[in-house]
């Protein structure tokens, strides 16, 4: 099967996408609302676990919004059948992820192995740079604007961070709604969520930054925030795929 083409889309494209992704959420409230508040008790139940373990804090927190993309997988599908027409259910969403599981199920192991990369690099800068303090970001955070090699430590944290985030963001905005939508490999997937965003690079600076802020303030909302913002996030980045890829 040839690979799926791309478009190239306006600026202004993301505001349209939480637009629409508004229109579906107000359409189906109780389904799409379902997810938020599951996203939102699991990202709880984690801050409640983790808070004092930092470094458990920080691999949780980072390996559940790395794998977000793939468990909005129901607000997809959400998505989808308000396109055709079709009303669905919570219940009825979950049936998503049937199609083509063995794909996602691949394409979920490849996060998986982000996550745990990210956890073992967080956990090599602080043994490296900072060996006398644990590996805790909030003691990090407290500790910087005393020492020097502390605020250095915290700058590489961010970028090496931040180079996975962005990597993940590439490989995972077009590709979980594809997968859903299509039969196609997770290898083809990704590449055309990273061709999409190459056509694309600006826009998808701005929706990666729009996300970004919405995920911020769900976590300084206690990820109460995320009851709303994420079936809002998941809603419009199934807009965008439809945009993004012919």
């Amino acid at each position: 099967m040839a690979p799926p083409k791309v478009r190239s889309v306006p600026l202004g494209q993301p505001l349209f996408w939480l637009s629409a992704g508004w229109r579906d959420l107000r359409t189906s409230p109780i389904a799409s609302l379902a997810y938020g508040l599951l996203f939102a008790a699991v990202g709880d139940v984690i801050t409640i676990f983790a808070w004092y373990r930092g470094h458990l804090f920080i691999a949780a927190t980072s390996g559940f919004l790395l794998i977000a993309p793939l468990l909005a997988g129901g607000l997809y599908e959400i998505s989808r059948r308000r396109e055709k027409g079709l009303s669905t259910t919570f219940f009825g969403s979950l049936a998503a992820g049937r199609r083509n599981m063995g794909e996602l199920a691949k394409l979920g192991l490849l996060l998986a192995v982000i996550g745990l990369t990210w956890e073992r690099v967080s956990t090599l800068l602080f043994a490296l740079l900072a060996p006398h303090i644990p590996a805790d970001l909030l003691i990090l955070l407290a500790e910087a604007p005393k020492y020097p090699e502390h605020r250095d430590l915290l700058f590489i944290w961010l970028i090496s961070g931040g180079v996975l985030a962005t990597l993940n963001f590439a490989i995972t905005v077009v590709s979980v709604p594809l997968l859903l939508d299509r039969q196609i490999d997770f290898v083809t997937a990704m590449r055309t969520s990273l061709r999409a965003v190459d056509a694309n690079l600006r826009v998808m600076i701005i929706w990666a930054a729009i996300v970004a802020t919405l995920t911020v303030l769900s976590f300084v909302t206690l990820f109460f925030g995320l009851i709303v913002f994420m079936p809002l996030i998941g809603h419009a980045s199934w807009h965008a795929y439809r945009d993004l890829v012919e």
